[in-house]
Protein backbone atom coordinates (compact mmCIF):
# COMPACT_ATOMS: atom_id res chain seq x y z
CA UNK A 1 0.00 0.00 0.00
CA UNK A 2 1.29 3.31 -1.15
CA UNK A 3 1.78 6.54 1.47
CA UNK A 4 -1.03 8.01 -0.83
CA UNK A 5 -3.32 4.86 -0.38
CA UNK A 6 -2.79 5.07 3.42
CA UNK A 7 -6.10 6.50 5.40
CA UNK A 8 -5.14 9.48 6.98
CA UNK A 9 -6.59 11.10 10.12
CA UNK A 10 -8.00 14.63 9.51
CA UNK A 11 -9.06 17.21 12.23
CA UNK A 12 -10.23 20.63 12.59
CA UNK A 13 -9.88 24.10 12.10
CA UNK A 14 -8.70 26.20 14.63
CA UNK A 15 -9.10 30.22 14.36
CA UNK A 16 -7.84 32.82 16.62
CA UNK A 17 -9.29 36.77 16.15
CA UNK A 18 -7.65 40.19 18.43
CA UNK A 19 -10.27 42.39 17.89
CA UNK A 20 -12.11 45.12 19.77
CA UNK A 21 -10.24 44.58 22.91
CA UNK A 22 -10.93 41.15 23.50
CA UNK A 23 -8.87 38.27 21.53
CA UNK A 24 -11.28 34.84 20.94
CA UNK A 25 -9.52 31.63 19.96
CA UNK A 26 -12.08 28.86 18.97
CA UNK A 27 -11.86 25.32 17.29
CA UNK A 28 -14.61 22.98 15.86
CA UNK A 29 -14.96 19.27 16.89
CA UNK A 30 -14.76 17.06 14.13
CA UNK A 31 -11.59 13.74 13.57
CA UNK A 32 -12.00 12.00 10.65
CA UNK A 33 -9.80 8.83 9.39
CA UNK A 34 -10.27 8.88 5.99
CA UNK A 35 -13.29 9.11 4.56
CA UNK A 36 -15.05 8.70 8.00
CA UNK A 37 -16.07 11.14 10.89
CA UNK A 38 -15.02 9.45 14.23
CA UNK A 39 -15.35 11.78 16.41
CA UNK A 40 -17.62 15.20 16.43
CA UNK A 41 -17.52 16.59 19.92
CA UNK A 42 -13.85 16.73 20.12
CA UNK A 43 -12.43 19.64 22.59
CA UNK A 44 -9.17 21.71 20.98
CA UNK A 45 -9.02 24.32 23.15
CA UNK A 46 -7.41 24.56 26.08
CA UNK A 47 -6.87 26.84 29.05
CA UNK A 48 -3.46 26.41 30.78
CA UNK A 49 -1.70 28.66 33.56
CA UNK A 50 -4.74 28.67 35.31
CA UNK A 51 -6.61 30.06 32.56
CA UNK A 52 -4.16 32.58 31.70
CA UNK A 53 -3.27 31.28 28.04
CA UNK A 54 -5.17 29.50 25.82
CA UNK A 55 -4.07 27.30 23.32
CA UNK A 56 -5.74 25.75 20.13
CA UNK A 57 -4.53 22.70 18.24
CA UNK A 58 -4.73 21.10 14.64
CA UNK A 59 -2.86 17.77 13.64
CA UNK A 60 -1.91 14.73 15.43
CA UNK A 61 -4.29 14.67 18.94
CA UNK A 62 -1.27 12.37 20.64
CA UNK A 63 1.50 14.95 19.40
CA UNK A 64 -0.75 18.38 20.14
CA UNK A 65 -1.21 17.02 23.84
CA UNK A 66 2.68 16.04 23.84
CA UNK A 67 3.21 19.66 22.60
CA UNK A 68 0.79 21.30 24.70
CA UNK A 69 2.26 20.04 27.82
CA UNK A 70 5.53 20.81 26.90
CA UNK A 71 4.21 24.30 26.52
CA UNK A 72 2.50 24.84 29.31
CA UNK A 73 6.48 23.46 31.11
CA UNK A 74 8.17 26.62 29.20
CA UNK A 75 5.77 28.86 30.30
CA UNK A 76 5.91 28.29 33.33
CA UNK A 77 9.63 28.41 33.38
CA UNK A 78 9.44 31.88 31.49
CA UNK A 79 6.24 33.55 33.41
CA UNK A 80 5.05 36.34 31.86
CA UNK A 81 6.93 35.93 28.89
CA UNK A 82 4.83 33.77 26.36
CA UNK A 83 7.26 34.97 23.25
CA UNK A 84 9.96 33.55 24.96
CA UNK A 85 8.32 30.39 26.24
CA UNK A 86 7.13 29.68 22.45
CA UNK A 87 10.33 30.29 21.26
CA UNK A 88 11.73 27.77 23.41
CA UNK A 89 9.59 25.05 22.50
CA UNK A 90 10.12 25.53 18.73
CA UNK A 91 13.64 25.12 19.09
CA UNK A 92 13.14 21.88 21.00
CA UNK A 93 10.89 20.69 18.39
CA UNK A 94 13.14 21.47 15.72
CA UNK A 95 15.94 20.48 17.09
CA UNK A 96 14.62 17.31 18.76
CA UNK A 97 14.84 13.91 17.27
CA UNK A 98 12.02 12.43 18.66
CA UNK A 99 9.71 16.01 18.54
CA UNK A 100 10.82 16.74 15.02
CA UNK A 101 8.53 13.75 13.95
CA UNK A 102 5.22 15.01 15.68
CA UNK A 103 2.44 16.54 13.34
CA UNK A 104 0.58 19.27 14.57
CA UNK A 105 0.51 23.40 14.78
CA UNK A 106 -0.51 25.25 18.20
CA UNK A 107 -1.80 28.69 18.47
CA UNK A 108 -1.27 30.16 21.89
CA UNK A 109 -2.96 33.60 23.14
CA UNK A 110 -2.57 35.63 25.99
CA UNK A 111 -4.22 39.26 27.15
CA UNK A 112 -1.25 40.73 24.70
CA UNK A 113 -0.08 37.95 22.26
CA UNK A 114 -1.37 35.50 19.53
CA UNK A 115 1.38 33.25 18.31
CA UNK A 116 1.61 30.09 15.86
CA UNK A 117 4.20 28.07 16.72
CA UNK A 118 5.04 25.18 14.04
CA UNK A 119 7.47 22.56 14.08
CA UNK A 120 9.84 24.00 11.70
CA UNK A 121 10.83 26.31 14.56
CA UNK A 122 8.87 29.08 13.41
CA UNK A 123 6.95 31.36 16.13
CA UNK A 124 4.79 33.88 13.84
CA UNK A 125 3.12 36.73 15.19
CA UNK A 126 0.05 38.15 12.67
CA UNK A 127 0.28 41.26 11.48
CA UNK A 128 -3.36 41.05 11.50
CA UNK A 129 -4.38 39.54 14.82
CA UNK A 130 -6.00 36.71 12.70
CA UNK A 131 -4.58 33.12 12.72
CA UNK A 132 -5.94 30.00 11.16
CA UNK A 133 -4.57 26.61 11.25
CA UNK A 134 -6.48 23.17 10.28
CA UNK A 135 -7.85 21.68 7.17
CA UNK A 136 -10.45 24.69 6.76
CA UNK A 137 -7.79 27.35 8.63
CA UNK A 138 -7.10 29.35 5.35
CA UNK A 139 -11.61 29.47 4.94
CA UNK A 140 -11.48 30.46 8.43
CA UNK A 141 -9.54 33.39 8.13
CA UNK A 142 -10.26 34.53 5.42
CA UNK A 143 -13.68 34.99 6.34
CA UNK A 144 -12.76 36.50 9.69
CA UNK A 145 -10.62 39.27 7.63
CA UNK A 146 -13.64 40.06 5.80
CA UNK A 147 -15.97 40.43 8.93
CA UNK A 148 -13.29 41.97 11.47
CA UNK A 149 -13.47 45.03 8.39
CA UNK A 150 -16.93 44.91 7.56
CA UNK A 151 -18.78 44.25 10.34
CA UNK A 152 -19.74 45.54 14.10
CA UNK A 153 -19.39 41.40 15.69
CA UNK A 154 -16.85 41.11 18.26
CA UNK A 155 -13.90 38.73 18.07
CA UNK A 156 -15.85 35.86 19.93
CA UNK A 157 -18.75 36.56 17.38
CA UNK A 158 -16.27 36.33 14.49
CA UNK A 159 -14.34 32.99 15.20
CA UNK A 160 -17.64 31.75 15.82
CA UNK A 161 -19.25 32.90 12.50
CA UNK A 162 -15.43 32.15 10.54
CA UNK A 163 -15.77 28.67 11.80
CA UNK A 164 -19.33 28.10 10.75
CA UNK A 165 -18.50 29.32 7.33
CA UNK A 166 -15.00 26.91 7.23
CA UNK A 167 -17.64 23.82 8.16
CA UNK A 168 -19.73 24.52 5.29
CA UNK A 169 -16.80 24.45 2.88
CA UNK A 170 -14.66 22.07 3.86
CA UNK A 171 -15.58 18.53 4.73
CA UNK A 172 -13.11 17.92 7.86
CA UNK A 173 -14.78 20.59 9.77
CA UNK A 174 -17.98 20.27 11.44
CA UNK A 175 -20.23 23.15 13.52
CA UNK A 176 -19.60 21.71 16.73
CA UNK A 177 -17.61 25.00 17.87
CA UNK A 178 -16.18 26.10 21.14
CA UNK A 179 -15.25 29.86 21.47
CA UNK A 180 -13.11 30.64 24.63
CA UNK A 181 -11.77 34.54 25.14
CA UNK A 182 -9.68 36.78 26.65
CA UNK A 183 -9.75 40.79 27.65
CA UNK A 184 -7.02 42.36 25.72
CA UNK A 185 -4.53 44.45 27.48
CA UNK A 186 -3.51 46.37 24.11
Amino acid sequence: MSSQDKKKWRSTTILTVRHGGKVAIGGDGQVTHGDTVMKSDTRKIRKILDGQIVCGFAGSTADAFSLLERFEVKARDYPGNMPRAATELARDWRTDRILRKLEALIIVVNTEHSLLITGQGDVVVPSDGIIGIGSGGNYATAAARALVGHSQLSAPEIVKTSLGIASEIDIYTNNNIIVEELECTN
